[in-house]
Formats: structure tokens, sequence, C-alpha cells
């Protein structure tokens, strides 16, 4: 790996034409002053660097449940998956990975399988590391039937900030663990449903990468 590749990340295309918005004001802004253009110089970076799309290397390990975004963990409880994904009503481990403007929004599948259900649902803009987020906030969610017959929900959460969610896929599609299946822009939330039995490998405060991190295993250490 080149040095320069630890700090230039490439850019998702999703974040092209706001880069663009932000470049073209500032270069008015340095029509005002130097002082004004400096700051759109800052922000244009920002910007850029908010769409980042770094590679990520997910574990091979079958089994394994990777968290979907980068972020800290924020809640873990159980939890209702939205209705809309005509889940069974049964309250399953729901683990909540909040994502700050700093952070990577590009969002991956946290294990291999068949997206099942694409649900759309709009909703208000509370901040997302709010529990009543996940409930009352615009979402998209994702049902995924994995290899061994089991179901796991993973929903992106718009929040105070983020005013558009993009999915990438649909039902029907086969995806694999870490592909990318979406993002949220400008500071949301992730939360995932974990299967009836499933515990979860991390804890609130924990920090989170996208593809990578290990949220959980569906085999217990007998059964590996």
């Amino acid at each position: 790996m080149r040095m320069r590749d630890t700090f230039i990340k490439p850019m998702h295309p999703e974040g092209i034409r706001f880069v663009a918005i932000f470049a073209a004001i500032t270069v008015g802004l340095f029509l005002l002053s130097d002082i004004l253009g400096w700051i759109g110089v800052g922000l244009t970076v920002w910007c850029y660097y908010f769409f980042r799309d770094p590679e990520r290397v997910p574990p091979t390990e079958e089994g394994l449940i990777v968290s979907p975004a980068d972020g800290v963990v924020s809640l873990i409880e159980p939890a209702v998956p939205p209705k809309e994904l005509g889940m069974p009503d049964t309250p399953l481990t729901r683990v909540s990975v909040f994502m700050s403007v700093f952070n990577c929004h590009v969002n991956r599948t946290p294990i291999e399988g068949e997206i099942t259900a694409v649900a759309y649902h709009p909703g208000k803009f509370f901040n997302a590391s709010l529990d009543k987020a996940s409930a009352d906030n615009e979402r998209n969610s994702l049902r995924i039937r994995m290899k061994d017959g089991q179901d796991l929900a993973v929903v992106q959460i718009a929040g105070l900030v983020a005013r558009r969610i993009v999915c990438f896929t649909k039902p029907g599609d086969t995806m694999q663990t870490g592909d990318r299946f979406g993002l949220i822009r400008f500071g949301s939330r992730l939360d995932v449903y974990l299967p009836e039995g499933v515990d979860p490998q991390v804890r609130v405060g924990q920090t989170m990468i996208a593809g990578e991190t290990i949220l959980a295993s569906l085999h217990t250490p007998n059964e590996k």
C-alpha cells in the first residue's frame, strides 16, 4: 500500500455532484473574501471526505455477521423488526450503530444471503442516536435470507441532518458479506436485528468498521 492511499480514499459516485456544488460555492466565496474562500475549501474537502468509499476486507469464516456501518454502537436491546418487512412479531436483539457526520457513510451487507424484501417507510428526522428514531424516523429496511434459512434485518435510518437514504439493492439480489448496499447522507444510523438466539459480540460505545468488525456469530463455540 502506498503512503498516499492511507490518507486519500476513493469517493463514492453519489458524492460527485455534492463536491461539485461545494467547489462552485467556494469559487464564489473567494470572489467575496479570501477568508470565506478558504472556509469553502475546508468544507469542500470535508464533503469529499464524507463520501469516501475505502475498500474493506470482510472476515472469510462463514456464519459471521459484520457491522453494516462505520460508527459507534449506541444501543443493544430487544425490539420487533419493522412491520413492513413481514417478519414475525417477535422481539429480536437489535444492535444500533450511530454514524456521525465524520464517519464513512457507505453501508455494507452484514452477511451473505438473498435480499427478500426492501421496504421504504417515510417518517420524521429525530436525532438518530435516540431510541425512538428506529420507530419514528424515515427508514429503509432490508430482509436478508441467509444460507441456513434464517432471516436477518438491517435498517437504514435517517437522522437529524440526514435527509436522503440511498439503497442500491432490490429483492432477489444475492449479496456477499461486506458488499455495498447503500448510503445515507450526512449523519444517521443503522440497525441490525439478529436472528433469534444469536447474541451480539459487541458492547455499547464500541467503534465499528463497516464490513469488517464482527457483530455476532451464527455458531456457538461448540459448533465451530
